[in-house]
């Protein structure tokens, strides 16, 4: 039987990836140089996380989903405060999200960009280099606009996404190779 599929995880030049004993790195991602996994944190296959220009923060109980790249340039670190889910292919560059945000599926979010805590960027949304997401909106569209403030229900939609995914680290850590996988 072969040996399990692990993530890449290497130092580069100073930093290392500090990565706290509960968070979970799924086999296929990349985590390289100054990043930070807090605890219940989820890094998904095939993410990249490149730490070798600048520092990135990842929060307890963020998720960053399958195919997501997160790259900072000097002086613009990547930050994602606690509860931040990022979908699928989304990319974060050199930008702060705030807790509880959610960045939707191959959304973008440029240097020196901040999303407000709680907020929702659609999906194929484009933040502009520089741009203040205020808390609690939607924005969408390329390049990405305020379109309205979220509702109550809007909120329940994504609000459990980091349980969720917190419970399924759990799942995924347990899992077993097959035989030749």
């Amino acid at each position: 039987m072969s040996e399990p599929a692990v993530p890449y995880l290497a130092a580069l030049d100073s930093g290392a990836p500090s990565i706290h004993p509960e968070a979970y790195v799924a086999p296929s991602a990349v985590v390289v140089g100054r990043v930070r996994l807090a605890r219940a944190a989820s890094v998904w296959y095939g993410s990249v996380l490149r730490g070798d220009d600048e520092a990135i923060e990842v929060g307890e109980e963020c998720n960053v989903q399958d195919l997501c790249c997160l790259h900072a340039d000097p002086g613009l670190p990547v930050v994602l405060e606690p509860r931040v889910s990022l979908g699928h292919r989304a990319v974060v560059h050199g930008a702060h999200v705030e807790g509880g945000a959610l960045v939707g599926i191959g959304a973008v979010v440029l240097n020196g960009a901040r999303i407000g805590a709680g907020s929702l960027v659609a999906a194929g949304c484009v933040v502009a280099p520089g741009r203040r997401i205020p808390a609690g909106v939607l924005v969408a569209g390329v390049p990405g606009k305020i379109v309205r403030e979220l509702t109550d229900d809007d909120r329940a939609v994504f609000a459990a996404t980091p349980d969720n995914y917190v419970a399924k680290a759990a799942r995924h850590r347990a899992a077993r190779p097959l035989a030749g996988g």
